[in-house]
């Protein structure tokens, strides 16, 4: 009896892993947005829109190093990088680079923008007017797609800090019948009738083996 509770047990852990694998891999992007969000890590401030005032303050005496770079998440094969890759900036100042998208597969991705800004306590001072990872964004397939990003680092940055680092990464969006499939993967009812099949299936091999 002991023994059967134990084999029942692991071919329950067995096949939760799948599932879980599953749902962990559609919610990466969500969770790590929140994640960064709340703790402050890696560089990640706000992704919400900046609307400057029509009185900003302009620090003339001060220059600030501003470094693009990009980075690809496994899976997704649209190849991205900067058309600029170094600029100094002046604080208070409003500038504009563009980022570069090339869709080179016969397929149509989706996908969203992560950034970073190092170091860390430049983030939320680092403030983007616009930006292509405030939506998601379609590559069509072949598709070569310039994507602009304005920001203002605003004077407020500790004058210790002479260099900051914008980064970029991709995630991979499923396609509608994942995401139909993941929002029925969450549903309790669901999991909950995946869950009494695993069990059955584990009692039915079981039996077998008593058999």
């Amino acid at each position: 009896m002991k023994q059967n509770n134990i084999n029942r047990g692991f071919w329950i852990k067995l096949g939760l892993v799948p599932i879980g694998m599953f749902a962990f891999a559609f919610a990466l992007v969500p969770l790590y947005n929140v994640f960064c969000n709340v703790t402050g890590l890696n560089g990640r401030g706000s992704n919400e829109q900046y609307i400057p005032s029509s009185k900003t303050d302009l620090d003339m005496n001060r220059r600030v190093t501003v470094s693009f770079l990009a980075a690809q998440s496994p899976g997704f094969p649209v190849k991205l990088y900067p058309k600029t890759k170094m600029m100094d900036v002046i604080p208070g100042k409003m500038y504009t680079i563009k980022y570069v998208a090339e869709n080179h597969t016969a397929n149509e991705v989706t996908g969203q923008a992560v950034h970073s800004v190092a170091p860390g306590e430049a983030a939320q001072y680092f403030k983007k007017v616009e930006c292509f990872c405030f939506t998601r964004q379609m590559f069509k397939p072949g598709q070569v797609k310039e994507m602009p990003v304005s920001f203002i680092i605003q004077p407020a940055l500790d004058k210790s800090v002479r260099d900051v680092t914008l980064s970029y990464n991709f995630f991979r969006i499923p396609d509608e019948k994942q995401n139909q499939g993941s929002q029925q993967l969450q549903q309790p009812g669901v999991l909950k009738g995946a869950l009494k099949k695993m069990l059955n299936s584990s009692d039915s091999v079981q039996n077998k083996k008593k058999g």
